[in-house]
């Protein structure tokens, strides 16, 4: 009895659970014994590209497949971005409060604010002088503060002039494309 060739890369069909395990679909030939025929013609591999045999079927690419897409930025709101800008100004002060503190930990430690209290008694003979970080730290934060309110406003400012100049030139075009 002989086995069917097949070529490489077609499938065979799924008989129905009732259907008879000799029996083949119509139109195939068949020998005695309903075994199926062996064809007479040799099979031949697909031929090989630079990237290796090609595989049938309906394949495309990764670049036929990622999507793209042009979207025009036309309006900002200025409250989205007076929310962002207090929350990204509230975080780049107190970066720089804590890099002051680290600072001032590590001159505090190696006696360079010590020499600094010296040197200003000296030059000004004033006794009473002295370097305190309370005083400091209170000073940058409500200087921090401040300017957080102060650059939001600027950057308000800046969405509203953008929405303006945008209903005359029509804002700004962005592609956006899938990552695969």
């Amino acid at each position: 009895m002989t086995q069917p060739v097949q070529p490489r890369g077609a499938t065979t069909s799924a008989r129905p659970s009732g259907a008879d395990p000799v029996a083949e679909p119509p139109g195939t030939p068949s020998v005695a014994g309903g075994a199926t025929a062996v064809p007479t013609e040799p099979v031949r591999p697909a031929p090989a590209g630079p990237e290796g045999p090609k595989v049938p079927g309906p394949r495309r690419s990764q670049k036929a497949q990622r999507r793209h897409a042009r979207v025009v930025i036309r309006k900002v709101s200025p409250w989205s971005v007076f929310r962002m800008s207090v929350v990204f100004y509230l975080c780049l002060m107190l970066v720089l409060l804590g890099a002051g503190m680290i600072l001032y930990g590590m001159l505090g430690a190696m006696g360079a604010l010590d020499s600094t209290t010296r040197l200003i008694r000296d030059l000004f003979a004033d006794q009473t002088f002295a370097i305190n970080g309370g005083w400091l730290f209170t000073r940058g934060l409500a200087l921090g503060l401040l300017m957080v309110v102060v650059w939001s406003l600027v950057n308000v400012f800046v969405a509203f002039l953008y929405n303006l100049i945008s209903d005359l030139v029509g804002g700004i075009e962005v592609t956006l494309a899938e990552r695969r």
